[in-house]
């Protein structure tokens, strides 16, 4: 059974949610995997990944405050080494994770209609990140 991985940067803007179904779905053709399962991991402790609609915007921003609400910035964190949003990221990574299981058909991920991946930022100054894909499967 093939083997193929890669690992895709993509540059943040501060906290937020980035599309990255088409990246990767570009990545995933190039490899001729038509039938396996894809996995991507964030190799961040302060970014994760999402499985979400990607058709209503508001889905994001709700999503995004729903984050700020269970894990606030503020003093009353022992870990703030990198400043007041820190421990809030690495909270916020800790509840929506940082890897996706995918399965693949047809050379295509099997996301749903409204479905899209997504990197979330919870840092609040822009950042690269780095997300590495492997996939295994049959051509």
């Amino acid at each position: 059974m093939p083997h193929h991985t890669t690992t895709l940067a993509f540059d943040t803007r501060g906290p937020g949610l980035t599309e990255i179904t088409r990246e990767v779905a570009d990545w995933l053709a190039s490899t001729g995997i038509e039938t396996g399962l894809l996995t991507a991991f964030c190799r961040h402790t302060s970014a994760s990944l999402l499985i979400n609609e990607n058709a209503a915007r508001a889905v994001q921003s709700d999503i995004l405050r729903w984050l700020d609400r269970i894990a606030p910035q503020g003093a009353h964190y022992d870990h703030d080494d990198e400043g007041p949003d820190d421990m809030p990221a690495h909270l916020k990574t800790a509840l929506t994770g940082v890897s996706q299981a995918i399965p693949v058909s047809g050379g295509r991920m099997m996301l749903g209609t409204w479905q899209g991946l997504f990197l979330a930022e919870h840092r609040t100054r822009p950042h690269r990140r780095e997300v590495a894909l492997h996939v295994a499967g049959e051509p």
